[in-house]
């Protein structure tokens, strides 16, 4: 039997979906699999053009208010539109500079976004599928700069290796509930975050590191996705998937 990855009757939530990166294209494959999609960011108006997209294909979206920094504004968009089967923790920061010339703000802004959001919007998903006596597939996506060193992003790196630490302890503590928790770890692929550094000597140096040869396209992250979201990873729960053309393998 081959994997089913029809998502028909499922509600998505997609945080971090108003760029043109990952949230929104994660957003456009969950629906195409068939679920219903709510889509979160700070400022709705941005909302626009993905739910756009979905609802031209035949999709159904949503949108909803959430600062996943804020653990009150993300339990009443919970109270909003009610319980998710599917989550994925999509929103991020970073910042480019070396440790001595990050400023507080700086890391507190990366931390309380790519570490706290993550918790906050997890264990609001979690409570709200654990009292409506559902199970249900959390998805957070990480980085391979938190499982190999990366120069420049100490902060990011680091909430990521957190990230990906607290994918396996919720696994954990929620298999009990029928909750599976798992993250993809991406390698490079072009993004509003790292399209200019990519540009550089340093970022084309790079490239020639990766043993495939070539930058991530949004594409390659679909199977993970699917994989992850729908019910034939159901045995899986605290699982890491890198996707970075082997990136992670090479020598040092």
């Amino acid at each position: 039997m081959g994997a089913n990855f029809d998502l028909a009757g499922r509600i998505a939530l997609v945080t971090g979906a108003s760029s043109a990166g990952f949230g929104a294209h994660f957003a456009k494959v969950l629906a195409e699999a068939g679920a219903e999609i709510i889509v979160a960011a700070r400022r709705l108006n941005l909302l626009e053009q993905v739910i756009g997209d979905i609802e031209a294909r035949g999709g159904k979206a949503h949108a909803v208010v959430m600062d996943v920094t804020d653990s009150a504004s993300v339990n009443a968009a919970f109270e909003e539109f009610g319980v998710p089967d599917i989550v994925v923790n999509n929103a991020g920061v970073a910042r480019s500079a070396t440790a001595l010339e990050q400023s507080d703000s700086d890391f507190d802004l990366v931390m309380n976004t790519n570490l706290k959001g993550v918790w906050n919007v997890s264990t609001a998903a979690a409570k709200a599928m654990v009292a409506a006596e559902r199970g249900g597939s959390v998805i957070n996506i990480a980085s391979i700069t938190g499982i190999r060193n990366a120069g420049g992003i100490t902060p990011y790196a680091v909430s990521k290796a957190g990230v990906i630490q607290m994918t396996k302890q919720l696994g954990l503590e929620w298999a009990r509930y029928g909750i599976r928790v798992n993250a993809l770890a991406p390698g490079y692929f072009t993004t509003d975050l790292n399209r200019e550094f990519f540009e550089t000597g340093s970022g084309q140096a790079m490239l020639k590191r990766i043993p495939q040869r070539r930058m991530g396209d949004l594409s390659d992250l679909d199977g993970p996705l699917l994989l992850l979201a729908s019910d034939a990873s159901r045995y899986m729960t605290g699982s890491i998937i890198t996707v970075d053309g082997g990136h992670i393998l090479s020598t040092l």
